[in-house]
C-alpha cells in the first residue's frame, strides 16, 4: 500500500475528534489549502474524513456573503439616488453611470440568487440598508445625516426601475 492511500491530502498528523482519521491542513492555519483538501475529499467520496463543522460554516458564509453584496449594492444605489435628489446642481455622468451599474448588478444578482428577493420587503433589512445609504450620502456630500429622510421615501420597485431618478 502506498503512503497516499493511507493519508489524506496534506496530512499533518492532526486527528479528527474521534481520533481515527488523520486530517490535512487545519482550517485555522490555511483556509485556502483546507478548502482545496476538503473539496478533493468530497470528490473522492471520503466523507468520513471531511471537516463537517467548518464546511457547514463555509456554506453558510457563502449565503451571508451574497446578502452582504446585495445590501452593499442597494446602499450604493440609494446613496446615489439621494445625492441625485439633494444635489441637482452637481449631477454628473459618473452618478448616472453608478446608478445604472448598480441596478444592472442588482438585477443580475436577483436573477442568479432569487432567494434574495424577499429581502426587498423586509422592513428591518430596508431600514439597515437605508441607514447605510444615508451615511454614505452624508459622507460624500457634506449634507448632514439627519437632513436626509429617516426612512426610504421610495418603494424598492421604484428604486430598481431602470428609468427612475428622484427629482
Amino acid at each position: 500500500m502506498n503512503k497516499e492511500s493511507k493519508t489524506n491530502i496534506g496530512d499533518t498528523g492532526n486527528q479528527h475528534e474521534n481520533g481515527n482519521q488523520p486530517m490535512g491542513t487545519p482550517y485555522e492555519k490555511d483556509v485556502v489549502a483546507w478548502a482545496e483538501e476538503q473539496a478533493a475529499l468530497l470528490r473522492a467520496g471520503k466523507l468520513a474524513s471531511i471537516d463537517i463543522e467548518h464546511i457547514a460554516e463555509e456554506i453558510e458564509d457563502v449565503g451571508k456573503s451574497e446578502q452582504r453584496e446585495f445590501a452593499n449594492r442597494m446602499a450604493i444605489l440609494l446613496a446615489h439616488l439621494l445625492k441625485w435628489q439633494f444635489q441637482p446642481e452637481r449631477r454628473t455622468h459618473s452618478w448616472t453611470n453608478t446608478i445604472l451599474t448598480q441596478r444592472a448588478a442588482i438585477e443580475r444578482r436577483l436573477r442568479k440568487t432569487p432567494s434574495l428577493k424577499p429581502m426587498l420587503t423586509e422592513e428591518d433589512w430596508i431600514a439597515d440598508m437605508w441607514g447605510d445609504a444615508r451615511e454614505q450620502a452624508a459622507n460624500e456630500t457634506g449634507i448632514g445625516f439627519a437632513d436626509f429622510p429617516e426612512s426610504c421615501p421610495w418603494t424598492m420597485s421604484s428604486v430598481l426601475e431602470q428609468g427612475f431618478l428622484p427629482e
